[in-house]
């Protein structure tokens, strides 16, 4: 039987996502990146450090579409929310194992960034003797977090300063967070082409499926590395 590449076409879609652009020259943009890129490359060197990527998403219940393999010449169809409920999640992934650990906030501010973070540590002991380095974008709630920690130096924040290094990387960067690939293969694997009667269904699915990584795993361990 003949198969071939197809749009999966919905019942209703009225979305759509226009492009970003990035405000950095070109020149600056190459610089900061090889800058970054060759700091994690000493650090994935050494054995006391431990390169950790963070990063938040929202998976909305409206239906995602992409294409897939089907039969040749069909139309298939997949019905599709209305309504703009979404599920959020904070996720860590840990370089070298693919470790992962997700929360879920209500919304991305700093304090659920702080939040997310002891709740990562808590998660995720780490060894005497090495230090977390940590990716974050640069998400103003981030940028924020990461002041009040190291450069303010709030008492409140000593336990994390004690154990978290954090790595900054330039704007529409997401070549070096590696923790983009899992919401990318989440995407693909579990919720495009698929339609949700109800958000409730569509976290469950995605509760179970981010658990099954909360343990050292090597699909996650081999997903998140850099290119470089």
């Amino acid at each position: 039987m003949p198969f071939g590449l197809a749009n999966i076409w919905p019942v209703s879609w009225d979305s759509a996502m226009s492009d970003r652009k990035c405000s950095l020259p070109r020149d600056t943009r190459t610089q900061k990146n090889a800058t970054i890129s060759k700091k994690l490359t000493e650090l994935l060197s050494d054995p006391d450090s431990i390169i950790v990527s963070q990063d938040e998403v929202h998976f909305q219940q409206q239906t995602t579409i992409t294409r897939k393999l089907v039969k040749r010449g069909s139309r298939p169809k997949v019905k599709s929310f209305p309504g703009k409920a979404k599920v959020s999640y904070s996720g860590f992934v840990v370089l070298g194992s693919g470790q992962l650990h997700v929360t879920k906030p209500d919304r991305f501010n700093y304090v659920t960034t702080v939040d997310a973070i002891c709740s990562f540590l808590d998660a995720c002991p780490l060894e005497a003797g090495k230090t977390y380095y940590m990716i974050l974008d640069n998400a103003s709630w981030h940028k924020k977090a990461k002041r009040l920690i190291q450069e303010e130096q709030l008492p409140e924040y000593a336990h994390i300063r004690d154990k978290v290094k954090f790595l900054d990387i330039p704007p529409y960067s997401p070549d070096l967070n590696p923790i983009e690939q899992v919401w990318r293969i989440t995407r693909r694997e579990k919720t495009h082409n698929r339609f949700f009667a109800t958000i409730s269904e569509e976290t469950a699915l995605l509760d179970e499926w981010f658990q099954r990584f909360s343990v050292p795993n090597e699909k996650l361990a081999s997903l998140c590395t850099f290119s470089f």
